[in-house]
């Protein structure tokens, strides 16, 4: 396995990081394609044996039963805390990113993930409605008591990053080591101002949805999976964009014949070209993590990347959250936890 650090905390993880919104119970109003515990451990069990221990989850996935699972499958496995890099979340709670909210919802995430400290702390969006200096704060006083190690960021605009890094430089508080944003070769929109805002601060990018939800696997839009028929989030975030994405889809799957290898590799090894540090991969099985790190080995030349990246058309907004007042965006929920992989 490959590692690299974390920002500029010292902490290292492979490049690789496997995501938590795979495990979970069932529950009517959420995600019908979780995997129960079981299934849950095999999964991290066989991460684990290839050295990929970076885990990303968060307080609402499954209504907090993806950090229960995670728990109880690093205690089965005898995994020794040190030995894992966790990750979770927090802004889809009561509260946002209240000092109040904060310092509620980390300790019931350490609770069910059976732990003192995380390694990562990840504002799952921006808050509107909460003082940046109360946030950046509440953060800071985390870091400093031993609960969390790093803090982390996700969707929101670049300005959003700049004026929440500078508050954190200002006061003398924790900046944010790492970036969390929708990133793939269907959806680019981030290049032009939150990834470069976020390498002006020295931030890794752990992006999500890095195969853009299954549909950057397969040369057809459409699949038969529990995801593609019952994750409405799913289609609010691609569906619009299908005729600008074919082309893109046609060329990876040019590439992946190039190469003999499958769709997916060729789209998680062009984000190592582009610099990112750690894919979240979701995944339902073992044998998904074989997939993953089969990509590691994978490298595109510059005529590969050419082709991959020149069909691409700009497309409307998706996953930050509105301006008061504004109308959603597409794949945004200021409720509940939205579709992240």
């Amino acid at each position: 396995m490959e590692y690299t650090t974390l920002g500029q905390t010292g902490i290292r993880i492979p490049r690789l990081c496997i995501g938590g919104m795979s495990f979970g119970r069932v529950f009517p109003d959420f995600h019908q394609w979780v995997i129960d515990q079981e299934g849950t451990q095999a999964v991290i069990a066989r991460a684990l044996e290839f050295g990929v221990n970076f885990i990303d989850t968060a307080n609402t996935y499954a209504h907090g039963t993806s950090e229960e699972f995670i728990g109880e499958s690093l205690r089965n496995l005898g995994v020794e805390r040190e030995d894992v890099v966790l990750a979770s979340k927090v802004f889809f709670n009561e509260g946002h990113l209240s000092k109040e909210a904060i310092n509620r919802e980390i300790e019931g995430t350490l609770t069910r993930l059976g732990t003192d400290y995380l390694d990562l702390y990840i504002i799952h969006r921006f808050d509107y409605g909460t003082p940046i200096e109360e946030t950046m704060e509440a953060l800071d006083g985390l870091v400093k008591a031993g609960k969390v190690r790093a803090l982390g960021a996700s969707v929101m605009y670049g300005y959003q990053l700049h004026d929440m890094q500078a508050v954190a430089d200002a006061n003398g508080w924790t900046r944010f080591a790492s970036m969390q944003n929708h990133y793939n070769l269907l959806y680019r929109e981030d290049e032009r101002e939150l990834i470069p805002v976020a390498e002006q601060y020295g931030m890794s990018l752990t992006l999500y949805s890095p195969l853009a939800s299954g549909h950057l696997t397969r040369p057809t839009w459409d699949s038969d999976s529990t995801r593609s028929t019952t994750d409405g989030t799913m289609r609010a975030k691609y569906d619009a964009g299908r005729e600008l994405d074919m082309p893109v889809i046609e060329r990876v799957a040019q590439v992946a014949e190039r190469h003999g290898v499958p769709m997916a590799d060729v789209a998680l090894a062009w984000h190592w070209a582009k610099g990112v540090a750690a894919p979240i991969v979701g995944c339902s099985r073992p044998s998904r993590v074989d997939d993953a790190v089969r990509a590691l080995d994978l490298e595109l030349s510059a005529e590969d990347i050419e082709l991959l990246e020149e069909a691409y058309q700009p497309h409307e907004l998706v996953g930050p959250p509105a301006r008061p007042g504004e109308k959603a965006l597409a794949g945004t929920s200021t409720t509940q936890a939205p579709s992240r992989r």
